[in-house]
Formats: C-alpha cells, sequence, structure tokens
C-alpha cells in the first residue's frame, strides 16, 4: 500500500471513528501518560483510534467489553509506539481480556529441542503472530499499582517478537548499536539475577529475572510508569530504552 493511500484512510478512520471526548477525559490521567504535552496527546488518541479500528478485543468467560475498556488497553498499547508507528503491531488481529487470571497450558521446545510443558496462572500473554491476551482485574489494578502494568509488559512482547523472536533485544533502530544493546542489557540482566537468586528486595518486579524477554518487558513497565527510579537504577538501561521508544518519560515527570 502506497504511503499517501495509506495516510488517506487513516485519515477517515480518524474522522469517522475518534475517541469520544467523555471516555478520553477520563483516561489521560493514567499513570504512563504522565507530563504528556497537548501534542503528544493528541499523536497518542489518533494512534489509540486507528489501534482499535485495527483490532478486535473480545471479553471471556462471558466479560463484557465496554468502549472506556477497549480505550484504556488502546492508550497503554499505543504509548509504546507514540513515536514509532503502528506498524509495530501488524500481522495479527485480536486481543483476548479475561476478567480476571487464566490458566496457561501448553507445550513448547527450547532452543536446545527440549520440550517443557508449562501449567501456570498469568495475568497477560503474548503470542507470535496470534493474540495478546489480558487479565481485565490486573489491567483495571494499573491504576493502584505503580510500577505494574501488564498491557504495556505484553505488548513490550510483541515489539520484541518483531526481530527474531522474543528475545530481550528488539529491531533497533539505524543510529543505535546492537552490541551496546547487548552489553548494557547483558550486565543489568546478570546483575538483577543475582539480586533475585539472593532474594535481596529489587526495585522492580523479581518476574524480570526470568528472562532477558521478561527482563525487557518488565524494564518497559518501569519506564514508562517509573521513569525517574528507572533512570536511577538502570541509566544503561533506561538511555538504550529512550533511544528505542524515541521518548524520555523521566524527562517529562521533572
Amino acid at each position: 500500500m502506497s504511503w499517501s493511500l495509506k495516510n488517506w484512510q487513516r485519515g477517515r478512520i480518524l474522522q469517522q471513528e475518534g475517541i469520544p471526548d467523555r471516555i478520553w477525559q477520563k483516561l489521560i490521567h493514567l499513570r504512563c501518560l504522565k507530563g504528556l504535552n497537548p501534542e503528544e496527546l493528541l499523536r497518542l488518541r489518533d494512534c489509540a483510534t486507528l489501534f482499535l479500528h485495527d483490532k478486535q478485543i473480545a471479553g471471556a468467560h462471558d466479560l463484557q467489553i465496554t468502549d472506556e475498556m477497549r480505550v484504556m488497553i488502546a492508550i497503554q498499547a499505543c504509548i509504546l509506539i507514540l513515536n514509532l508507528d503502528l506498524d509495530y503491531y501488524e500481522n495479527w488481529l485480536e486481543v483476548i481480556v479475561y476478567p480476571g487470571e487464566f490458566m496457561l497450558d501448553y507445550d513448547y521446545a527450547d532452543t536446545y529441542g527440549i520440550v517443557h510443558h508449562v501449567h501456570r496462572a498469568a495475568s497477560g500473554e503474548a503470542w507470535l503472530a496470534g493474540p495478546v491476551i489480558l487479565s481485565w482485574q490486573d489491567v483495571a489494578h494499573t491504576i493502584t499499582r505503580p510500577g505494574h502494568n501488564v498491557v504495556i509488559h505484553e505488548f513490550a512482547h510483541k515489539i520484541d517478537m518483531r526481530h527474531e523472536g522474543a528475545n530481550g533485544c528488539p529491531e533497533l533502530h539505524a543510529n543505535m548499536s546492537s552490541y551496546i544493546w547487548h552489553e548494557v542489557f547483558s550486565r543489568a540482566y546478570t546483575k538483577f539475577c543475582h539480586q533475585v537468586n539472593r532474594e535481596q528486595e529489587t526495585i522492580i518486579d523479581p518476574y524480570a529475572a526470568e528472562s532477558p524477554a521478561e527482563f525487557f518487558a518488565v524494564l518497559s513497565e518501569a519506564f514508562f510508569e517509573l521513569p525517574l527510579i528507572t533512570q536511577q537504577c538502570f541509566p544503561s538501561v533506561y538511555e538504550q530504552l529512550a533511544l528505542f521508544y524515541r521518548q524520555d518519560p523521566a524527562q517529562r515527570w521533572r
């Protein structure tokens, strides 16, 4: 599709399917949006509108999805790509929302060909070329749990998956160094895993020690939800995330 046709279609969607003011005004006080200027809020609103046009948000277990719920999910998904592009979420269609935690039950083979079985409760899950699955209870509790944002977490996985699968290194921009990214994240991840293994108190969710992919997703949560603390405790990681997301939430918060 040509650039001009694509933008013409997006313009029509924005004219016809805009987010109602009553919903928008209620949700722009989310913690991850703190400090956005009027121009950034306008672009975020447009991005969320286009996201809602492209994606189906369906409730599971008889959960009724309201317009406000749809917009709340879309806003938090789109804060990650505010200065990127909606194409970061291409090639998949659906967000499935459960009332609360849901059970994961599946087999997978690791890089060595060893098959593992997963059976556990989860608040979110992202599938390569498949849906994002969320617990509405956890989405709604984002407001009362600073630093925890299941929508940002799962959509960070989606961005990570676009390049060589979920490994903690998304496809970097031309002005970024993959060597520096790997050095910075590997050093920080190793140090963090040592803290968790020693049962030391950590600033971010200990779940980040599960894998480099989870470390990237949890740090993305903290980058938007607790930017000043993240910049102080993980300065090199924060710098790489700021380059990748092309945002500086800590500066906005100041």
